[in-house]
């Protein structure tokens, strides 16, 4: 790996290492700094909501990068400049806002940077898909999907002690302070101009008719459903069958985490080595089995070993369908396709949430894990669809 290649995939892990600094904050802690401020669920609730929709609006802001080459410095860098820009400003902010005084203000503050973090996070991706070779994308995914993992665990562990032994407002100026390292590594990435033929074009949007991208879409809609909805449950399954403490919760999802670092690395050597076929009937076996083995934890011994396997599991599936989305994105409209492509995703995990969510209460934790393993299965039959055609015929022909 030339010295040029390494520094470009970690620049790529940074930016999404930031990027899971911020989901590990509004998914684990924001909830417990809110009540701390003496805010209802209720609201809470809705915060959440809010601060999400940006993520509906990815598909626009990629749509943007891909057709204004912003005061003339590129499509991509000058607004992953801005996103990260914006995030730090609000992240410093926050602690000055009262949350119990100000909500309105407080929400309108974290939608703000949850709008900062989509713009660079669709515009890395668009970087990735206009820099990265097809032979790269098993590797590039691994460490963007890594990074963000890394980000995750780093917050749960660093960001919980400050909460409890320093002060709330250096949780904000610590999240600011972690998403300065991009700032310095992004200027060495060199942007190169669209080449003639990818330049943005309306008529790139009939890809979305062909049918390996409709199964494609399909087959993330339930991996999504599947993997995200079984993570929801694994604390609170723990919680319920061994009462478990909050700090060993954390630690869990420290292990967790710690596996998907290993499945990320996984999943882009098997995508790299073995092919789009293959590597995603391993993704798919390894989820059936890492997630219905949950079903069988009796002690505490094996659940260290299950839970970090299903990490496993989260970021091979992660790893080999955002390489593989990357694959049947037309350059033409790269951002805003491969957004298209993630806000499926994103359904899917919202139907994940609420199904398992209801399972449980209805069948239990562990028949749920068993479900949700065995709907593994339901994917096997769009995989002709998306590998039986050639990709030349979903992707413009090179100019």
């Amino acid at each position: 790996m030339t010295r040029n290649r390494s520094l470009r995939y970690f620049i790529f892990g940074l930016l999404y290492f930031t990027q899971g600094t911020i989901l590990s904050y509004f998914t684990a802690l924001n909830a417990l700094y809110l009540t701390n401020q003496g805010i209802d669920m209720t609201r809470v609730g809705i915060l959440g909501t809010i601060a999400l929709l940006p993520f509906v609006l990815k598909v626009f802001l990629g749509m943007l990068s891909d057709r204004i080459n912003l005061f003339g410095l590129g499509h991509r860098k000058p607004y992953i400049y801005i996103g990260l820009a914006i995030q730090i400003v609000c992240l410093i902010l926050v602690p000055f806002i009262d949350a119990a005084a100000n909500f309105s203000l407080f929400v309108i503050i974290a939608f703000i940077l949850q709008s900062g973090m989509a713009l660079y996070d669709t515009c890395t991706d668009g970087l990735a898909l206009d820099t990265t070779p097809e032979s790269e994308h098993g590797t590039i995914q691994s460490f963007m999907v890594g990074g963000r993992a890394v980000g995750v665990i780093v917050t749960a562990s660093l960001v919980g002690l400050l909460a409890e032994h320093v002060s709330w407002n250096w949780v904000f100026w610590s999240l600011a302070i972690l998403t300065l390292p991009p700032l310095f590594f992004l200027g060495s990435m060199k942007e190169s101009q669209k080449a003639k033929g990818r330049e943005f074009n309306w008529q790139a949007f009939s890809a979305f008719k062909k049918l390996p991208v409709i199964a494609l879409s399909l087959v993330g809609f339930i991996f999504f459903l599947i993997v995200v909805g079984a993570n929801q449950l694994v604390n609170p399954y723990l919680q319920d069958k061994f009462n478990i403490s909050l700090s060993t919760a954390g630690f869990f999802t420290t292990i967790w985490g710690v596996g998907v670092v290993a499945g990320s690395a996984f999943g882009g050597y098997i995508k790299n080595k073995i092919g789009n076929r293959n590597a995603t009937l391993i993704s798919l076996g390894v989820a059936l089995v890492s997630i219905t083995a949950l079903a069988i934890i009796n002690n505490l011994t094996l659940a260290w070993i299950l839970v970090p396997l299903f990490g496993i599991c989260y970021g091979t599936v992660q790893t080999v369908y955002y390489a593989l989305s990357m694959e049947y994105t037309d350059p033409r409209i790269a951002a805003t396709m491969f957004s298209i492509l993630m806000a499926v995703t994103n359904i899917g995990q919202g139907v994940g949430l609420g199904l398992t969510g209801f399972l449980s209460d209805q069948v239990g934790f562990g028949n749920t894990f068993i479900i949700m393993g065995l709907l593994n299965l339901a994917i096997l039959p769009f995989l002709p669809m998306i590998f039986g055609r050639r990709k030349n015929q979903i992707l413009p022909k090179p100019v």
